[in-house]
């Protein structure tokens, strides 16, 4: 199943002696340029009738003409699973996603996912790709998230992601006691040896982690963090780096240690936190309809803020034994 795309724009003289990739990205503004490369390359996009290749020079009055057909989702099925909407309008949808939704379907999880929640949710959504998911959270990290209803919002929130006019910031709970924020600007790449892995590299992708104290806890700290880039596993594997892996990480948490000291409620709580600390507390983007800056910020997950009450409960406790 597919949706047909026809588009026509006569080349202005601004556009005289540009390479067609270049002019076509500002012809049709509302598609990606990976997505204009792919029709120039397979001939879905024509100049005066003729197949061209992305570096060919424009002489000004040509009629660029698109006709292509957009994939539609049919592979996979709309489920019926709840979704946390903190907003929506005909553009964009913001969810709260919980622990334990995988994002997009893959191998082992091929149903139950968010993108088949998003399917039954707003079916038209079948027509943009992926489902409109343009950014991603691990399976075990909650928080905010934002989908693209239209293939131009789509577009839209894809540059302000590359441009890093997005913003993301997180809240997690990390091992090990700070003395102050900081910087990770350390590159990424896949792990040498366990492929499921990322890892800090020395030829990698660009990596950038913002973060800052928000309570110093007996052996563990409360901080915020912010993405510059937004990499699998990013904060994971910096806060790892740096040693201050986060508290529940079950692939770069390390060893399991208990602090000396620990009440039984710490113990418990502690040894039962199964999944990463780590939440999408607050999000920040350019509408792509009104162009308004609008944000949004929930508030921590239950299981998380048990996991804070414990800990800070365990620093009160030691204080009055002083």
């Amino acid at each position: 199943m597919s949706d047909q795309i026809q588009l026509e724009a006569q080349v202005s003289n601004d556009l005289i002696g540009k390479r067609l990739d270049q002019a076509v990205a500002k012809l049709f503004p509302d598609y990606s340029r990976s997505r204009l490369q792919g029709w120039i390359k397979d001939g879905s996009l024509t100049v005066d009738g003729a197949i061209k290749r992305p570096r060919d020079k424009l002489f000004g009055g040509e009629l660029v003409k698109v006709d292509a057909e957009l994939e539609v989702i049919e592979d996979h099925k709309a489920e019926d699973i709840p979704l946390d909407i903190v907003y929506e309008d005909d553009h964009i949808l913001v969810v709260n996603k919980p622990a334990g939704l995988v994002v997009h379907p893959a191998v082992g999880h091929r149903d139950g996912t968010l993108l088949n929640a998003l399917l039954h949710h707003h079916p038209d959504i079948a027509q943009v790709p992926r489902a409109g998911i343009v950014h991603r959270l691990d399976m075990d990290t909650t928080g905010l998230m934002v989908v693209a209803k239209t293939i131009i919002a789509q577009t839209e929130l894809v540059d302000q992601l590359q441009d890093r006019s997005m913003g993301r910031e997180y809240e997690a709970i990390v091992n090990g006691v700070m003395t102050g924020g900081g910087l990770v600007d350390e590159p990424m790449g896949r792990h040498s040896k366990h492929r499921q892995k990322m890892a800090v590299v020395g030829v990698g992708k660009e990596a950038v982690t913002h973060y800052r104290l928000l309570k110093k806890l007996r052996a563990h700290t409360h901080i915020r963090l912010k993405l510059e880039t937004g990499r699998t596993h990013q904060i994971r594997v910096h806060m790892a780096h740096i040693n201050y892996p986060l508290v529940g990480d079950q692939l770069y948490g390390g060893r399991f240690r208990l602090p000396k000291g620990c009440s039984d409620e710490m113990i418990d709580t502690l040894r039962n936190f199964k999944r990463q600390a780590l939440h999408a507390k607050k999000l920040e983007l350019w509408h792509p309809h009104t162009g308004e800056l609008v944000s949004w910020e929930v508030d921590l997950p239950d299981d998380f803020q048990k996991l804070l009450d414990v800990l800070v409960e365990d620093v009160d406790a030691a204080d009055e034994e002083i």
